[in-house]
């Protein structure tokens, strides 16, 4: 997790204007369960399809197993999660760039599958690369997190025959959508904004705290309460910027509760 202390202001470095390149680099001493070319070429692709509906051009890059690329975002395939709980999340370089990390070991032993993780992450970190941006819910109160997979984490589709992860469509945060009136996720799985399929769940502010909510007990049983990385990592966003004098969302946020969505 950065440190709110010395970490630089999200306003910074995001590539304003430009494509980003993104560095795949392997730092795993376990298989993968997935061939390296394959999956980088996959992920690539997976870029390219989720761009054309979020507008968030990038380029997928394999940077082999050496340090990142001067300038790139970057995806970091790790052996095991350095916090409970975490199969992957992103978070930022020590420059400020946008960086996602894969926790291979700690993936497979989960059941689930790396190509899963890096897809998931991949989306998330293009749509809100400084873990800030959300959306009002539909009770005009709630501050829902920009999160494009959560909501739909258990689903995924095959890219060349490697699974990726399922991701929700920006109408899934319009509140102002009717059900069944446009499309909500890559998948059609969704019939409304804001739904949360059955391994689902989204971080939510109201109330001036951060909690969670989830699809099912299953989903909410997964989640680490106390030390998931993005829960931790919003919680640090709004410390920095009450220390900023910035009060779009007030207060800093205790520790998050958890709750079951409302079918």
């Amino acid at each position: 997790m950065h440190d709110p202390a010395t970490s630089p202001l999200e306003s910074a470095f995001f590539d304003q204007g430009q494509t980003p390149t993104i560095a795949c680099v392997n730092k795993a001493s376990v298989p993968l369960g997935v061939d390296w070319a394959k999956l980088v070429a996959a992920l690539d692709s997976y870029a390219k399809t989720f761009a054309t509906v979020w507008g968030t051009p990038c380029s997928v890059v394999d940077a082999g197993t050496g340090d990142i690329p001067a300038g790139n975002w970057a995806l970091v395939f790790l052996d095991t999660a350095d916090a409970p709980g975490a199969l992957g999340y992103h978070d930022l370089t020590p420059d400020g760039m946008p960086l996602s990390k894969i926790f291979v070991k700690t993936t497979i032993d989960d059941g689930e599958k790396v190509s899963v993780t890096a897809s998931h992450e991949l989306a998330e970190m293009l749509v809100d690369p400084g873990i800030q941006m959300g959306a009002v819910g539909p009770d005009g109160r709630t501050w829902y997190a920009y999160e494009t997979a959560d909501a739909v984490e258990a689903e995924s589709f095959d890219i060349d025959g490697i699974a990726m992860s399922n991701f929700v469509y920006p109408s899934w945060f319009e509140g102002f959508r009717k059900p069944h009136s446009t499309q909500f996720d890559h998948l059609g799985s969704c019939v409304r904004p804001f739904e949360l399929k059955k391994g689902g769940y989204i971080s939510i502010f109201k109330n001036g705290r951060w909690s969670q909510i989830f699809g099912s007990i299953e989903a909410r049983d997964r989640f680490a309460r106390t030390a998931h990385p993005r829960a931790c990592a919003r919680r640090e966003a709004a410390e920095r910027a009450n220390q900023a004098g910035l009060q779009e969302l007030p207060g800093v946020p205790a520790e998050p509760d958890m709750e079951l969505a409302c079918p």
